[in-house]
């Protein structure tokens, strides 16, 4: 493109929205992508597996599809050489159409790559949205609106959970093309605001003023190389233990509907679980963000992985309505400000090259994802119980922890 032509589509393209305009559009295009694009079949999953066409280890078989899906999304933002706005679009637009194809098909194969496909697009609109809201809010010094990005897959699994109880006299494939409606709706809202705007982020990354107004605070102290290597190590680290909530929380976020009723046969209170959960994430992402920044992104995370534990425990010990309540709400408090925490310390490590990093440590996330169902179908079809699992999950998280700490202690 010649600069005359650069010039001209400057003079047309849209102004830098506000910091709530820009927190509000990335909240809904989080919703629609994770809340429907990922979130959407955990309701639907009893129906599923209700309606015939489905028994619980392909439920397993679609969700880690779904999540090996994530994965290879998470791996490949790195790559990407777009505007993070322009990625925001197209994994929007592609998750209404993955999703409408959910309630068209009907074949267990075309299943697996629709649920494949779903996350490696979902992977790409979480990594480039937080990316793109994150720099957006920097650039104006409006930081506190983070956490309103991140209530965006609580507000989405509220509103599923919800609806999948209304569209159940329906059947499944109903539920699929209703979500389907609904992410359309969503993304025809936020549409323009992902436009380039007159001064366009390009490939994935946010500009230096940006990164140093968002916390990159590397040790002045330091020689650049030891430093750099030293954030290195630390990035490692973080990937590494950033796994242990994917598969600490999957295997509640996948079966928590089947586990309920099981546990409640002929009762209502199974199908509020799930949306107790999603709720949960609201208020636990807007607390979070109210937190210092000064205070250290690992110990937060400790917090809530311990938090998950205790709410993962707490629906094994007590396998009642108060103990599912109650556990959902745990597990759902911490789960967004778990992402804040980890992509603001990828920040802190990587300033303006934190996109790799986010990646890398949602692939990371991505790999627990996958693995947890896949353990946890066999294990429950085998012994009658996801008991065993679901003390697997918890042992896993209160781990991930105990890293956490040890590395805030050692390395500063």
């Amino acid at each position: 493109m010649s600069d005359a032509m650069r010039r001209a589509f400057a003079t047309f393209a849209l102004p830098a929205p506000s910091p709530a305009r820009a927190a509000v559009a990335c909240m809904i295009a989080l919703a629609a992508a994770l809340g429907i694009g990922r979130f959407a079949f955990t309701p639907l999953l009893p129906l599923m597996l209700h309606a015939g066409g489905l028994d619980l280890r392909g439920g397993g078989w679609l969700a880690s599809a779904n999540y090996a899906g994530y994965f290879v999304g998470a791996m490949t933002c790195a790559a990407l050489r777009v505007s993070p706005g322009r990625v925001v679009r197209v994994g929007l637009a592609a998750t209404i159409v993955l999703t409408l194809a959910m309630g068209v098909v009907h074949a267990f194969w075309a299943w697996v790559v629709i649920r494949f496909a779903a996350g490696v697009v979902s992977a790409w609109t979480f990594v480039f949205a937080s990316q793109w809201g994150l720099a957006a809010l920097a650039r104006q010094r409006a930081h506190a609106w983070g956490g309103v990005i991140y209530t965006g897959p609580g507000i989405g699994i509220v509103v599923t959970g919800l609806l999948a109880s209304v569209l159940a006299r329906h059947g499944p494939a109903f539920g699929w093309l209703g979500f389907g409606v609904l992410a359309t709706l969503l993304t025809a809202l936020v549409w323009r605001t992902f436009a380039p705007p007159s001064a366009p982020l390009h490939g994935g990354t946010q500009t230096a003023a940006s990164a140093s107004a968002s916390g990159d605070h590397r040790s002045a102290s330091m020689p650049p190389g030891v430093a750099d290597a030293a954030h290195r190590l630390q990035g490692a680290w973080l990937v590494l233990l950033y796994g242990f909530p994917g598969f600490g929380y999957i295997i509640t976020a996948t079966f928590l509907p089947v586990i309920a009723r099981q546990a409640l046969p002929g009762s209502a209170w199974p199908d509020l679980f799930w949306p107790m959960f999603g709720a949960a994430l609201i208020p636990g992402a807007l607390f979070a963000a109210r937190l210092p920044t000064n205070w250290d992104n690992r110990m937060l995370l400790a917090g809530c992985y311990l938090l998950q534990a205790f709410g993962i425990a707490l629906g094994i010990v007590f396998p009642n309505a108060l103990g599912f309540a109650f556990g959902s709400v745990l597990i759902g408090l911490p789960f967004t400000a778990i992402t804040l925490f980890a992509m603001r310390e990828a920040r802190r490590l990587r300033g303006e090259r934190a996109a790799g990093l986010m990646g890398y440590a949602t692939a990371a996330y991505g790999v627990g994802q996958i693995a947890g169902p896949l353990v946890a179908a066999p294990i429950a079809a085998h012994v009658g119980s996801f008991g065993p699992a679901l003390w697997l999950a918890a042992a896993v998280l209160v781990l991930g922890a105990v890293g956490l700490i040890a590395l805030a202690a050692r390395v500063r």
